[in-house]
């Protein structure tokens, strides 16, 4: 998942250079030899009194700086860095090389940070102590986010750290007596970009091996395995933890008695909406409203409903690949064992995956887990438990990729999603998968066929709220679509047409060659060569103009046959990733009853949409994670512990409940994800409940506090 992130960030700034002992400076832009600074794959840098501006271009390799040493760092335990950002975040890299080390990583240490837009920040990262058994248990923890292990291995805050990023070990072959050269670049950048630096210090004490966990000391055959038979860590305890089926029996019992003195909220209807408010026609579907200068979503009984829910409402959230590292686990059940059923993978959003990324044996934890907790009969109890558990903790929706089972039970309301799979856009890359090519005659029949075929069932279910259609697709800047259908084939639907268009515009190609500075020596030649003008200042806004009419085409379409197959049925948008540009949203907002946004931040009070728009939005996802308890990666954003996660997640809702334009969001995800991770390598600690279903306590009583307030807070009369 490509998510934006918008966070708390230190913000501080760097003592001055003639500070003490405690701190030894690498690298001041006022002070500094410029003789000893280089510039770093074509990067261009420019000197302020107190900064070095670092310009790269739109390019590959790693642009950045160079400055050279040697320093003794064995005094020292983290590298600090002063940047303030450019009009873009930014993901900066910070390498310490040893004389005759190489930056592959031997007597090297490379750590990541982001770098916000137009702020002064400081990062930092601590200098990872001397780890040799994990230099091999890294080796092997292939396909899995290990980010955020040094939280766990040294007890340090990583905020700041790049997330995604998986060359944040935590080990260092670095000899940090002798530390040759320090370098910052980007890696990559795809656009041209800008960011400066005005110090960079060793600082702080080095990490006392002795303070460390246990685990942390492990050699590679005391580490593995490291999951139990449960699928947790198996290296550390929490409260809660499973440790025996009777602790499973335990938990049961003790959430029983907790659900039956928590039904859910007063003033409900059966489909979560505000009985107790003010009344609007009953159309026996979902629709939108704009009331006392707020937007609100109207159940089928005409009460105003506000989505709270969970995405992947399953009981396979821990589904996890087998394939060349069964030492992973300590236990895997004997094939033809009553367990054993769960080494195939059921779960209808993740199969796919699985098999595309040539992953051929999987194991379910999570689901043998409620098998062991419930019995024989467990889907049906743990399907009925979901909703019970939804109402209870003041939730009224099951959120995009639950399980369909589930959802059709007309007990919770829910959102679905299908995704168009028609010919794709053949020169533009990235996203979940291809982007489909709007203009073609497949699009259309393929969303037809979803529609009317594929979900039947939900189209005509009056708990189907309405449909997403794709899932964070990669819309680049104004002009990228149009660049990606020149790179596209002369047999491209969406490539004819802007020939049409261009033709219309220009007449000739003589024409067209004097706007765009180009030299096509006809329209045959324009349509069939497949690489862009090096040069594309004439031609961006011709493109961008066709990008802008892809996007309207995409969204009409789609609109058209989710209407055809039921016109009270809501269309939700694609769920961004994070926010696109206008042109994107503009489209949108013609077409689509409400937009989606997944927006991964700690709160949405700041959300804007474009000027002159005026839409219900509602947030596909958000989460915050924390590494006290379950898997040990957080997800996009690391919260403290458990208390602190509990604390966020009532701020977050509460700013979109006050937000004019949400009319909703939904956590990602019920369950905690397989601590050995899934297709993906995703192992995140952001679940209400954990791998063995036991619902982390202080997240649900946040969860029900707000969720049974949900329409006093909207409609302004608590807070």
């Amino acid at each position: 998942m490509k998510r934006i992130l918008l966070g708390t960030v230190l913000i501080a700034v760097l003592h001055d250079a003639t500070a003490g002992a405690d701190e030894l400076t690498l690298f001041d832009a006022a002070t500094t030899p410029r003789e000893s600074i280089a510039a770093q794959d074509g990067a261009t840098l420019d000197w302020k009194p107190d900064m070095l501006t670092v310009r790269t271009k739109t390019a590959g390799g790693y642009p950045g700086f160079t400055v050279e040493g040697p320093w003794d760092l064995s005094a020292y335990g983290e590298i600090a860095v002063e940047f303030v950002g450019g009009g873009r975040e930014n993901r900066c890299t910070v390498r310490l090389l040893n004389a005759g080390g190489r930056p592959d990583g031997k007597g090297c240490f490379i750590t990541k940070f982001r770098v916000d837009p137009w702020r002064t920040q400081v990062r930092s990262q601590p200098i990872p102590p001397d780890l040799p058994g994990w230099r091999g248990i890294l080796s092997e923890l292939k396909g899995i986010r290990t980010w955020a292990l040094p939280y766990l291995l040294w007890n340090t805050n990583t905020a700041g750290v790049a997330l995604w990023n998986h060359e944040d070990v935590p080990v260092s072959t670095l000899n940090r007596k002798w530390v040759a050269q320090a370098a910052v670049y980007v890696n990559a950048p795809g656009a041209a970009t800008a960011w400066s630096v005005r110090r960079i210090v060793a600082r702080g004490k080095p990490i006392a091996a002795e303070s460390l966990p246990a685990f942390a000391r492990m050699s590679a055959a005391e580490f593995f395995p490291f999951i139990d038979e449960y699928g947790q860590f198996k290296h550390r305890d929490w409260p809660d933890k499973i440790h025996s089926d009777a602790d499973l029996a335990a938990q049961r019992e003790k959430e029983a008695k907790d659900l039956a003195a928590h039904p859910g909220p007063n003033g409900w209807d059966k489909w979560g909406g505000w009985a107790d408010g003010p009344k609007f026609p009953a159309t026996g579907g979902f629709s939108t409203v704009k009331w006392r200068g707020k937007w609100w979503i109207v159940d089928p009984d005409g009460n105003l409903w506000w989505s709270h829910g969970a995405v992947r409402v399953t009981p396979s959230s821990a589904i996890t690949p087998l394939d060349g590292r069964t030492k992973w686990f300590a236990r895997l059940p004997e094939p033809g064992s009553s367990e054993a059923l769960f080494y195939t993978t059921k779960d209808e959003l993740l199969y796919p995956y699985y098999g595309r990324n040539g992953f051929t044996r999987t194991y379910d934890f999570s689901a043998q887990n409620i098998r062991r907790k419930y019995g024989e009969n467990w889907f049906e109890a743990w399907a009925d438990l979901a909703h019970r558990r939804l109402r209870s903790w003041g939730c009224n929706t099951i959120a995009n990729s639950s399980d369909r089972r589930i959802c059709l039970m007309d007990r919770t309301p829910y959102t679905e999603r299908f995704e168009v799979h028609s010919k794709p856009l053949a020169g533009h890359k990235g996203g979940w998968w291809d982007f489909a090519d709007p203009f073609d005659p497949s699009f259309r029949a393929e969303a037809r066929r979803q529609a009317s075929e594929v979900f039947h069932r939900e189209f005509a279910d009056p708990w189907c709220i309405g449909f997403f259609v794709d899932n964070e697709q990669n819309w680049g800047e104004p002009h990228t679509l149009g660049v990606s259908t020149l790179k596209s084939p002369a047999d491209q639907t969406a490539k004819r047409v802007l020939v049409e268009r261009l033709k219309a515009k220009y007449g000739t190609i003589a024409a067209l060659n004097a706007a765009w500075r180009t030299a096509y020596a006809d329209w045959e030649g324009f349509l069939s060569t497949t690489t862009p003008p090096a040069d594309l200042t004439g031609a961006k806004a011709d493109l961008a103009a066709f990008a802008t009419e892809m996007a309207e085409t995409y969204y009409r379409v789609i609109k058209e046959e989710i209407k055809r197959a039921n016109p009270g049925k809501l269309y939700l948008g694609c769920r961004y990733a994070g926010v696109p540009k206008d042109f994107v949203v503009r489209a949108a907002a013609k077409h689509c009853d409400i937009l989606s946004y997944n927006i991964y931040t700690p709160n949405p009070s700041w959300f804007k949409l474009p000027e002159g728009v005026d839409k219900p939005v509602l947030i596909g996802e958000f989460h915050f994670g924390a590494l006290d308890r379950g898997p040990f990666c957080p997800g996009l954003i690391l919260l403290k512990d458990q208390k602190e996660r509990a604390k966020v997640y009532g701020e977050y809702v509460r700013g979109a409940l006050a937000h004019p334009n949400l009319v909703g969001v939904h956590w990602h995800q019920f369950s905690d994800q397989a601590t050995s991770g899934r297709f993906d390598g995703e192992n995140m600690q952001v679940g209400w409940t954990d791998v063995c279903d036991t619902p982390y306590r202080e997240t649900v009583e946040s969860v029900r506090e707000v969720g049974s307030n949900l329409y006093r807070i909207r409609a302004g009369e608590a807070k």
